[in-house]
């Protein structure tokens, strides 16, 4: 296998990732948030942080450095309408991404806090969840975008 077909594969890999333990992460956070088991949101919260810090993030590094290597190899400019938008996707995906760690480390260190403490979650964890859930729908459709852009690599402009 040549370098570039590794790096090829390197970074489909990573795109997987990427979204896979995102959609995955959010579809069992939003069911698992809307039952009364504290126990259940613990236990789902704690885990989606953890799958982001050992998939997310690797991917959401790898991501770019392999998409900007195998262009260069392949002669595209940055510049490439299709590429230049999937970059921009990519971006506001991370711009929506962001926030939505901090959201859930606090919804993850307030549920476990309330079992804990054996009280009700605090008002401000309905509060985070609907920014989460709300920054994670235009996150997830940037994505999507950007598989189609590199898959299909339109004529754009």
């Amino acid at each position: 296998m040549n370098v570039y077909l590794f790096v090829k594969w390197l970074h489909v890999l990573s795109s997987v990732l990427l979204v896979g333990t995102g959609f995955g992460s959010a579809f069992y956070l939003f069911f698992a948030n809307r039952t009364p088991s504290l126990e259940a949101r613990a236990v789902v919260a704690r885990l989606v942080v953890r799958a982001d810090l050992w998939f997310t993030t690797p991917a959401v590094i790898v991501q770019p450095l392999s998409g900007a290597w195998l262009a260069h190899s392949a002669g595209w400019p940055l510049s490439t309408p299709w590429l230049a938008a999937s970059i921009g996707l990519y971006l506001a995906a991370g711009a929506c991404w962001l926030p939505v760690l901090a959201l859930q480390l606090k919804m993850a260190r307030e549920v476990e806090a309330a079992l804990r403490e054996a009280r009700p979650l605090s008002p401000r964890y309905g509060v985070w969840q609907r920014r989460w859930e709300l920054l994670g729908y235009p996150a997830f459709a940037a994505m999507l975008a950007v598989f189609f852009l590199m898959v299909n690599k339109p004529a754009l402009g």
